[in-house]
């Protein structure tokens, strides 16, 4: 087998470890009926990574924001990292394991949901970000690799997905996200 076809398998690997895992599974209804209530009682999906983990979390909110398949009105979904000149201005100013927690302070009201991507499960500003969400009284969604580090303990809900391998890890993440978006925009359309 070349190395492009194991990459491939390896990928495959991880998404099939999840499909035979009924908690996993589970979870991921669980995350997408915290997120349709969410939205129905007019609360926001907010979501938070860093690097890939960001980008993830963009397109995921985007999903919800824009559309999946049905041509639908907007659901209040949005990735905190977007301006650039608060997070630039928040980490040169107060520190970057803050840039999260500060804007969640800010904008967040209780009965939102925090989605936050790190596939160690210990990115600091997430798990700061995370603590804030606690004493606001936010839903916590982590999506982790194996173990889900840090983010573990302080997440209503957990999707470790079951890989130390980052890349393999995003790639199942934003299946993941792909998943729940599709669940909610059913849910909220009752289709």
């Amino acid at each position: 087998m070349n190395s492009v076809q194991q990459i491939i398998n390896e990928s495959i690997d991880v998404k099939t470890a999840v499909m035979g895992d009924a908690s996993f599974i589970r979870n991921i209804e669980k995350v997408a009926e915290i997120c349709t209530m969410a939205l129905k009682a007019g609360s926001k999906v907010l979501f938070c990574g860093n690097g890939g983990s960001a980008a993830d979390a963009q397109h995921i909110a985007s999903e919800l924001s824009g559309r999946f398949y049905i041509d639908r009105r907007p659901f209040a979904a949005e990735a905190l990292h977007c301006n650039t000149s608060y997070l630039t201005a928040v980490a040169n100013d107060y520190g970057f394991d803050c840039v999260y927690s500060r804007l969640l302070q800010a904008t967040a009201k209780k009965g939102d949901v925090l989605v936050g991507l790190s596939t160690s499960g210990n990115s600091q500003n997430v798990v700061n970000a995370f603590e804030m969400a606690k004493t606001l009284g936010l839903s916590t969604v982590a999506m982790t690799g194996a173990g889900g580090g840090k983010l573990k303990p302080m997440a209503d809900v957990l999707l470790a997905v079951p890989s130390d391998n980052t890349p393999r890890i995003q790639e199942c993440h934003i299946l993941l996200g792909h998943i729940i978006c599709e669940l909610v925009e059913k849910n909220m359309l009752n289709y």
